[in-house]
């Protein structure tokens, strides 16, 4: 039987996985108080939780939302990232900085929306656009007919316009002689 501290740690594992969009997990082997510490406070700033957690709780957690996905982000000493808002930010935000600042630490894996993303797939989720991005290239490519097409009906109107005004002109000429 889990004790009352593990119960607590449970419920509030439980209500972040339920709140959350993405779960992100990486290794922590070899990472040091002050590389941790940093990377959680940039986390912090872009609105993702950054936790290292006991793998027997998350997968009691897992268990009672009917995620079981999550226990398969676990491999040994884990953390994990929790992204409550845009699933694939917190995935590129975590490559990013590790790239960046050059941290010896392995994103293991992702879930989102039920599937667990690992190796290659993982890498082509933080290689795409935000989702602003895409739905302005979206918007883009359905405004692109529409703006061919007003372009086709208007320039006969305004061919018609340039001729009625150099009719006009050549009149306004004649009629001065």
């Amino acid at each position: 039987m889990p004790s009352a501290k593990n119960i607590t740690a449970i419920e509030e594992l439980s209500d972040k996985l339920s709140r959350s969009t993405v779960a992100v997990a990486t290794e922590l082997t070899g990472v040091s108080v002050n590389t941790m510490t940093e990377l959680r406070r940039h986390l912090r700033d872009n609105g993702i939780e950054y936790k290292v957690v006991k793998n027997s709780l998350v997968e009691r957690s897992a268990d009672a939302l009917g995620k079981p996905e999550v226990k398969e982000l676990l491999e040994g000493p884990t953390a994990i990232a929790l992204g409550y808002g845009d699933s694939i930010e917190p995935i590129k935000l975590l490559t990013e900085y590790i790239r960046s600042n050059r941290i010896q630490m392995a994103i293991r894996a992702a879930a989102l929306e039920g599937r667990v993303f690992k190796g290659n797939d993982l890498s082509r989720l933080a290689q795409l656009p935000s989702k602003e991005v895409l739905a302005a290239q979206l918007v883009s490519q359905l405004a692109a007919p529409l703006s061919r097409l007003v372009n086709v009906l208007n320039n006969p109107l305004a061919s018609l316009a340039v001729v009625l005004q150099q009719r006009v002109e050549q009149m306004g000429n004649s009629s001065g002689d």
